[in-house]
């Protein structure tokens, strides 16, 4: 790949969706654009960018930005948020404003385990909570938000941090695959968020979690994101970052509280 193409794609992607390709990448981006860029029938990858460069943002743009952003995640991904979200989190809330109608909004939710995680964590624990919450499952891909709502995943995705006793309650065996029941998968919006552009309409979100995103963003942008995540927060609204982010330095309008396991979370000040 010529280093003028690979400059253009680092260009186009922190323009549209403000994710940081690095330099030295290039690797990244033959081994996850070079089979696209055959099928559209391009004989090389440079060929195909030089398309992309004299035309105007489309779907060819998109689907480079969807297969360069990072899709990792597996269910209960590190445990600890999800204990804080059982026993202190959700407890304080409720308490706060007795009959309050919960909207947690997993934000970057990639093919769904997070959002599922935090739906049969409510159907364990809160069952009350279940018919009033709202859960809205975010994502750039619109891929990753098709997976989200089919939610089959294999037996390698389930073996990743889902208890058996949850597999076995919550899903369906689909040959090799397992299919989030549909009482479960009822409990979730899908949406198309880019976070870095303003954000749609969204109703004041009591429990966001936005967990190993922000380390793709450079320090501006992760300014402007954290500012508007700020603005939709409910009052005591509860931000959860990855365990390796932080608002420090970042945006000094966030409280920081810990759990006992030391997991930890934001408020708005």
């Amino acid at each position: 790949m010529q280093a003028a193409a690979f400059g253009y794609i680092r260009q186009m992607v922190k323009q549209q969706a403000g994710i940081i390709v690095e330099p030295g990448k290039e690797y990244l981006a033959e081994s996850r654009l070079g089979g696209f860029a055959r099928d559209q029938g391009f004989a090389t990858l440079d060929l195909f960018v030089d398309t992309l460069r004299v035309s105007p943002f489309g779907e060819s743009h998109r689907r480079v930005i969807e297969l360069l952003t990072t899709n990792e995640t597996s269910f209960f991904r590190d445990l600890r948020p999800f204990e804080a979200l059982r026993q202190t989190i959700i407890p304080q809330l409720v308490a706060a404003r007795p009959g309050r109608n919960l909207v947690i909004w997993c934000a970057a939710a990639s093919s769904g385990q997070e959002p599922y995680s935090v739906a049969m964590l409510l159907r364990e624990h809160f069952p009350a909570l279940v018919p009033t919450t709202r859960i809205i499952a975010s994502d750039i891909s619109r891929d990753m938000l098709a997976r989200t709502r089919e939610a089959t995943y294999s037996q390698f995705e389930v073996g990743r941090g889902l208890p058996a006793p949850m597999l076995a309650k919550y899903f369906a065996a689909h040959g090799a695959q397992w299919q989030v029941k549909p009482d479960v998968r009822a409990m979730l919006e899908t949406r198309e968020i880019n976070l870095a552009v303003p954000f749609p309409a969204l109703p004041p979100i009591d429990i966001l979690l936005v967990r190993n995103v922000l380390i793709y963003f450079d320090v501006a942008k992760k300014q402007d994101i954290m500012t508007r995540m700020r603005k939709v927060l409910a009052q005591d609204g509860v931000l959860m970052l990855g365990g390796a982010e932080t608002v420090l330095g970042v945006d000094a309008g966030f409280e920081r509280f810990t759990a006992d396991n030391k997991a930890a979370w934001y408020s708005p000040r």
